[in-house]
């Protein structure tokens, strides 16, 4: 697992395979909706301040990547 890997590189990644973000409204913070055609989510908080991603949460959207 990368340990510099950035929460734009993830937005990239998670629409190359299909997901898009899902606008929750004003109040959702950080916290961050995506989803794909088939209804399969992914959640996660943006990463701050520094943009860069915890590796708990590249585990698990590999996880659900399927790599």
């Amino acid at each position: 697992m990368p340990s510099d890997f950035h929460y734009d590189e993830m937005l990239r990644l998670l629409g190359y395979f299909g997901f898009v973000e899902v606008k929750k409204g004003k109040t959702s913070g950080s916290r961050v909706k995506f989803m794909n055609e088939h209804g399969v989510p992914i959640y996660m908080h943006k990463p701050h301040p520094n943009g860069i991603m915890k590796r708990y949460q590249l585990k698990q959207v590999k996880e659900i990547l399927g790599l």
